[in-house]
């Protein structure tokens, strides 16, 4: 008996520890994310701003901030400049980042050097937006290079002024975000066809499979989680789309307001200290990006059972 209890006090419980390393994750949580995400919906229902030095409020409004947000601005126009170049730049991104996956997962290519083009497509996911835009900026100028080359080779008489214009404006944003983008959706696409048992697929080919069978009835199946999660995680990355066309456009959406995204007109009202509409416009974008999120994730995974194969009878 007293041996017993002699070993229980000497017996050390472990348990506690994984709270003490989970502890730091919830406190920079809470301190960081939560607090101020409930700080912001609370802001939402009050009028507060200043006008030159004098405070306006808070003072509480309910639901009127909303109301003008959805009735007397333009929102609207702006989340659909948010989609819009998303979609341009995403697009491309998931065809060129699946096709770069495939070729180097590909047991047949066994292509060399991957290590090194692998580094390669990833180091423009390394350098500052704020950098790249102004790379970007400087090179499609008036007198950039881009211009210059097609001067000096006749293409054109004068100068493309790229950011006068809505196409190529939204077109040099889509670009930025997919050449920043692309190669870390490559090395999760990698990944997720890395695990991918290479029986199925060399059973495939035994029975007389092409690869584009192979693609669509055995990778794109079992891919699918993963490429839900890219496609998740993009669009809200999308929809928080700022430093490229801040920098690029200098903060005004030009031309014309029409590469203006949600998160540049929220800068608007917060460098205006007008904290109630912009906390108004942040829970908007909040919900909307949930919606989003919820309407992917369902239309693409109703079908879709525990054991990553398609269900249905």
């Amino acid at each position: 008996m007293l041996k017993a209890e002699i070993k229980r006090k000497k017996s050390i419980s472990y348990s506690k520890w994984g709270y003490f390393f989970l502890a730091p994750f919830f406190i920079i949580y809470i301190t960081f994310q939560l607090i101020p995400l409930i700080s912001t919906f609370y802001n939402s229902f009050f009028e507060n701003y200043r006008s030159g030095l004098t405070q306006i409020g808070p003072t509480f409004v309910g639901l009127a901030n909303y109301v003008e947000i959805l009735t007397k601005s333009d929102i609207t126009p702006y989340a659909m400049n948010t989609i819009i170049m998303w979609l341009m730049g995403f697009v491309p991104q998931i065809v060129i980042s699946l096709l770069l996956a495939l070729w180097f997962t590909s047991t047949q290519l066994k292509l060399k050097l991957q290590g090194f083009f692998k580094t390669v497509i990833y180091m423009p996911n390394l350098i500052m937006a704020a950098a790249f835009s102004m790379l970007m900026f400087i090179v499609f100028s008036d007198i950039g290079p881009v211009n210059s080359v097609l001067i000096d080779a006749g293409i054109i008489d004068s100068p493309i002024r790229f950011l006068t214009m809505t196409p190529t404006s939204r077109g040099l944003i889509a670009l930025m975000n997919f050449l920043m983008w692309y190669g870390n959706t490559t090395i999760l696409l990698m990944a997720g066809i890395m695990g991918i048992d290479e029986s199925l697929i060399e059973a495939a080919r035994i029975d007389g499979a092409s690869p584009f069978q192979i693609l669509v009835r055995i990778i794109f199946p079992l891919l699918l989680p993963i490429l839900v999660f890219v496609m998740i995680t993009s669009l809200i990355g999308g929809l928080q789309m700022f430093d490229v066309p801040q920098i690029l456009t200098k903060g005004d959406g030009l031309p014309n307001r029409t590469t203006m995204t949600l998160i540049m007109y929220l800068n608007k009202h917060l460098f205006s200290r007008n904290f109630g509409l912009g906390g108004a416009v942040s829970t908007l974008i909040f919900i909307f990006t949930a919606v989003l999120s919820f309407v992917v994730y369902n239309f693409t995974m109703k079908n879709y059972d525990s054991k990553g194969k398609k269900g249905g009878k």
